[in-house]
């Protein structure tokens, strides 16, 4: 039985170090504020909108480093996320630990997963002074290239250059937990809770919903974040399905890449591309290449639309390659259309149809020995 946090605790979370931003001259060659030290009472209430930290060291745009500092924002977070006594939470990007420590004040254990090791100090520091150093678990490395625990629940505001990789590790990988809940740019989580008729439909969202259910919780002003970012974010829960479709999810994956490569287009029209006809017929007269498979138990281009180039020289490779076989080609590509427009699928939009539309079609396609992974 977990007992209840204590008061004193809660307190201490919610009033432990701000952060502040005093003003002082920049380096050349860095654009980014500078985290400075705040110790009297009188300067930490200067800032009552803002958590703070002891220790000075630069913040790296260009790594992702935004610290949400707002403490209405989040204890939003850390609410919205449905932590239980009896959790175990794991968190990406902790950075000095401003929500950390309200996720160790509701759950049984945090996990931290933290690359810069700077970061790494200064939370194992914060949470030492706390008091709760014995509940939380940190792991000092690349969280894509790091082996996840077992854990009920993600918490994270993570670095916007990895929302769809380690979206793509949770979902598609060994993970079994209850929900996500994460801070992720204001335009990519629009994309990701996007459905079939939006403008912003793609394939990130379709790969996603084939999986788990979204729900867009929030959205978080950059003025929260130090230093502040170009761009709002937004607050969203993932929640994993219980039952998913029976298919290949490698074969998926490769299916929606070619379906949305021009998500306007008409399936007939992307499937009439020579390229494509060519790329798709030696794929299925060949074995399943292994250079396909994904990696890190994620999916590196969840939301990459492979839009196609016109590189007339790789064009022409792919020819010179097929080349006695291009009789057979032909024969290929009158199938596949056939199949399309058989199914009414010919006139169709990608971005228009339902995921248990394109399942349907990706099973006649295979089939009939259309093969895409």
């Amino acid at each position: 039985m977990i007992a209840q946090r204590s008061s004193s605790t809660m307190q201490g979370v919610h009033h432990i170090l701000l952060l502040s931003s005093r003003a002082k001259p920049k380096p050349k060659t860095l654009s980014q504020p500078l985290i400075q030290r705040r110790t009297s009472s009188s300067a930490a209430a200067d800032s009552p909108e803002r958590e703070r930290w002891e220790r000075p060291f630069t913040l790296h745009r260009a790594r992702g480093q935004h610290l949400l500092a707002s403490p209405r924002a989040l204890d939003a977070v850390a609410r919205r996320a449905g932590v239980g006594p009896g959790d175990t939470v794991l968190e990406v990007g902790p950075g000095t630990g401003n929500l950390t420590v309200r996720l160790l004040a509701l759950a049984r254990r945090v996990v931290a997963v933290e690359v810069d090791p700077r970061m790494v100090d200064a939370l194992r520091d914060r949470v030492s002074r706390l008091g709760l150093l014995d509940r939380l678990t940190v792991i000092s490395g690349d969280a894509m290239k790091t082996e996840f625990p077992e854990f009920d629940l993600c918490v994270a505001n993570i670095p916007y250059g990895i929302s769809s990789p380690l979206i793509g590790k949770l979902l598609f990988g060994p993970c079994h937990f209850r929900s996500a809940t994460l801070l992720l740019q204001k335009e990519f989580a629009r994309r990701l809770v996007s459905v079939p008729g939006d403008s912003e439909y793609n394939r990130l969202a379709a790969n996603v919903r084939l999986v788990a259910n979204v729900e867009l919780l929030m959205d978080v002003s950059k003025k929260d974040f130090i230093p502040c970012p170009k761009v709002d974010s937004s607050l969203v829960k993932i929640r994993p399905k219980a039952e998913v479709p029976a298919v290949d999810l490698d074969e998926w994956l490769a299916f929606t890449r070619t379906c949305f490569s021009k998500k306007n287009k008409t399936l007939g029209a992307i499937f009439k591309q020579k390229k494509k006809i060519i790329e798709l017929f030696r794929r299925s007269h060949s074995e399943r290449q292994e250079d396909n498979r994904r990696v890190n138990g994620g999916c590196d281009d969840l939301d990459d639309d492979g839009e196609d180039d016109d590189d007339g020289y790789a064009r022409s490779k792919i020819e010179e390659k097929v080349g006695e076989d291009a009789s057979e080609v032909s024969l290929f590509k009158k199938k596949i259309v056939g199949i399309l427009n058989a199914g009414g699928f010919g006139e169709k939009r990608p971005s228009k149809l339902s995921n248990e539309e394109l399942l349907h079609l990706l099973q006649l396609l295979n089939q009939e020995g259309v093969l895409f992974h």
